[in-house]
């Protein structure tokens, strides 16, 4: 049986990824007290790989990490790689999504997309990685408590909803981190 270690400290993140997988994937063993990650890439890309690479040597067998965010483009792709961060080093969900609606007032156009890429390792052996993204519109105001993050503002057209109204199966199927997990998956 394969068995899945998953490195994140997001335990809504952990949720997603263990709820929607048909096969064990567990956090990875004492993870508050491994030295934290330095996130410094340039892409979601470098960072999931560096990530991987970071917290390997702490898991026996198959390691993934992954970086994930929410790319404007009205804001040149902001706030990317430093979504979690938007707002200042010890943002919250809520400070992160009001900065998100103040630079985006009076701005028509709010596309965006939810970008999320899985670096998947065994020892410092990257076997893959894998992305996933879903467009969608940033709405003036948030709709929905589900979810987490950006969510309740990220409107989804293929679900009529945003992810924060739409069920944990609903976004999982359509949603950036459903498909980066199902490509690893299927190369696995």
């Amino acid at each position: 049986m394969i068995r899945l270690c998953c490195a994140t400290g997001n335990p809504a993140k952990l949720r997603e990824f263990q709820d929607h997988s048909p096969i064990s994937i567990e956090t990875l063993p004492d993870f508050r007290r491994i030295p934290p990650c330095v996130e410094d890439g340039d892409t979601f890309e470098q960072n999931a790989v560096i990530k991987a690479r970071h917290y390997a040597p702490y898991a026996s067998g198959l390691l993934f990490a992954d970086d994930s965010g929410l790319e404007v483009d009205a804001l040149g792709g902001a706030p990317g790689v430093h979504s979690a961060r938007f707002s200042g080093p010890h943002s919250t969900g809520q400070a992160n999504n009001r900065l998100l609606l103040e630079k985006l007032r009076g701005v028509a156009n709010r596309t965006a997309r939810f970008v999320c890429v899985i670096a998947l390792v065994e020892g410092q052996r990257l076997h893959g990685v894998f992305r996933g993204a879903v467009a969608g519109v940033i709405l003036d105001e948030p709709r929905g408590s589900a979810g987490f993050g950006y969510d309740p503002l990220f409107y989804c057209p293929a679900l009529g909803l945003t992810f924060g109204e739409a069920s944990a199966g609903q976004k999982f199927s359509l949603s950036h981190r459903g498909q980066a997990l199902r490509a690893m998956l299927a190369a696995l």
